[in-house]
């Protein structure tokens, strides 16, 4: 009987994928931004079910990500094997405009490992002021580093951690705009030039080149562009960034972005977007840049196509291989030493200020100086949104006594645009629901004379729609407040801030408010239920 599986594959926060095949085996990884652990490194067997595995990099004295702006940090990884060494590279993306001499906007960072999950090498850094790195390596055995924007080789050591030469621009694209996330492939006659072009946004699409030389010149293809959602109404868009990989029958896919907006998407005159086009309000993608996954099929003349060009699949036809599936990650107890591989901190985690030790059965967050919407707040704790409906719950003990001291639930976007349901103390210990819009905290529903002793907090997601929920005995909930229309919570919904490339996590977090003091937050668990079944 012939399977299918739906888009995304990967769901949720994980952008601009890069897959390996080793063996029987497949290996993604996805940009992380300024969340820590950095660079998310997940397996398969199917290409279609995949499980977090690991991280790149773990220590954080080895990528210090403490003073990063939001939607910096790591951008657009790169996994390769050779040699018996599982190769990853990625651009960090430092806080420079580029504006004055010797600003350096983006190093490229370069680890390795015998192991896909790790551990992996101290960070090597290549002094290249570009984006989007990845690997390739010619039939001459030579290394290089492909790197936008446009097509660029940059020749690198065997074990890719040095520079060995200049740049050398091969390809420019089709004249799109946006050039970004390069790969070379070979195959056949030929080296094929893949290029995302058209900007990450709506319009955003793939397009290839071709040569019989390495270094060009390049043709473009006239089956361009091979992905781009034309369909303003469909449940899949923002489709591009992709990485061809042939599978262990000899069939050919492609991994590449996606999202999947709350809204069907308001074009002028009913017309879809062109390339670089800014659409018009309507279309609010919560969960983040996703990862899809569709066929490729190689053609008499040479080129390939894209799911026979008819631009991203919803359904799809699953690979032929033996099917296997993974087990959701819906519910952390807190009972083991060391943190599930599928949270993130904000930026860089400050030692000593969180333990899963001292109250056995629990995440304890010490309060610190920082607040969400500062940079320097270290003691938020998240994981992916996985569907655009979900409800999450956690249990908080907490004591707060002086005024600022906060700890609870959060949808977090970034520092200026989130929801928290904090315990806290204002003049008397009570909840507060309180939003950031990129214009300052709001505060938007209260309760009072909350009781001493543990407290359950819950959010039920709907889509645009947030509400939250408390209870004393984790059996009998009130009502808080509702949030609807929550666009800035998604990539689209805050015009006037400049970068928004992560998506929409949820999580646990303590701080004092400004007050000054430090005391312990106890989350006996927390637990996530996806509610989307279809797209």
């Amino acid at each position: 009987m012939t399977r299918t599986y739906k888009n995304p594959v990967q769901r949720g926060f994980f952008p601009d994928p890069s897959v390996v095949r080793v063996g029987d085996d497949y290996y993604m990884v996805n940009s992380t931004f300024q969340y820590f652990p950095a660079i998310a490194i997940s397996h398969s067997k199917d290409m279609v079910h995949w499980e977090l595995i690991g991280h790149a990099i773990t220590d954080p004295d080895e990528l210090d990500l403490s003073d990063i702006r939001d939607s910096h940090g790591i951008w657009a990884p790169d996994i390769s094997y050779s040699n018996g060494r599982f190769i990853i590279m990625a651009t960090l993306r430092l806080n420079a405009d580029g504006k004055r001499d010797n600003n350096v906007m983006r190093r490229q960072v370069v680890v390795s490992s015998d192991r896909p999950e790790g551990p992996y090498s101290k960070p090597s850094w290549l002094e290249v002021d570009s984006i989007d790195p990845s690997h390739f390596v010619d039939d001459d055995g030579k290394h290089y580093m492909v790197i936008s924007p446009g097509i660029n080789l940059v020749p690198i050591s065997d074990d890719c951690t040095r520079v060995t030469g200049d740049l050398i621009p091969v390809w420019p694209g089709t004249g799109e705009r946006c050039p970004e996330g390069p790969h070379i492939l070979r195959h056949g006659d030929y080296y094929y030039a893949i290029l995302a072009e058209g900007g990450t946004g709506y319009g955003h699409g793939i397009n290839v080149g071709r040569s019989k030389n390495l270094f060009g010149p390049y043709e473009a293809s006239t089956y361009n562009p091979l992905m781009r959602q034309l369909d303003p109404n469909a449940p899949i868009q923002r489709t591009g960034h992709g990485k061809l990989i042939e599978d262990a029958n000899g069939d050919w896919w492609v991994y590449y972005l996606m999202g999947r907006p709350n809204r069907g998407i308001e074009v002028a005159n009913g017309k879809a977007p062109k390339p670089g086009e800014i659409r018009v309000p309507g279309a609010y993608t919560t969960v983040g840049r996703e990862t899809g996954l569709d066929p490729v099929r190689w053609l008499d003349d040479g080129w390939f196509v894209i799911n026979e060009g008819k631009g991203p699949s919803n359904e799809q036809t699953a690979p032929d291989l033996p099917e296997v599936v993974y087990p959701k990650w819906q519910r952390d107890d807190f009972d083991s030493d060391t943190l599930d591989v599928h949270w993130q901190f904000v930026r860089r985690p400050a030692p000593g200020n969180y333990s899963l030790t001292e109250r056995p059965g629990h995440m304890r967050i010490w309060t610190l100086d920082g607040q969400l919407f500062e940079i320097r707040a270290k003691n938020t704790l998240l994981r992916r949104e996985e569907e655009l409906s979900y409800t999450a719950v956690t249990k908080l003990s907490f004591d707060p006594t002086r005024d600022g001291e906060q700890a609870g639930l959060t949808c977090y976007y970034s520092t200026v645009t989130y929801a928290r349901f904090s315990l806290c103390f204002e003049g008397g210990r009570k909840l507060q629901l309180v939003i950031n819009r990129n214009h300052g905290e709001e505060l938007i529903a209260e309760v009072d004379q909350i009781k001493n002793g543990p407290i359950w907090l819950k959010v039920e997601v709907d889509r645009l729609t947030r509400r939250f929920l408390y209870s004393c005995d984790g059996e009998d909930w009130s009502e808080a407040g509702v949030l609807k229309d929550c666009i800035y919570l998604c990539d689209e919904g805050v015009p006037d801030d400049p970068k928004r490339h992560t998506g929409t996590l949820v999580g646990i977090y303590a701080n004092n408010g400004g007050c000054g003091s430090r005391i312990p937050a106890d989350f006996d668990f927390f637990e996530f239920q996806g509610r989307d079944i279809n797209i």
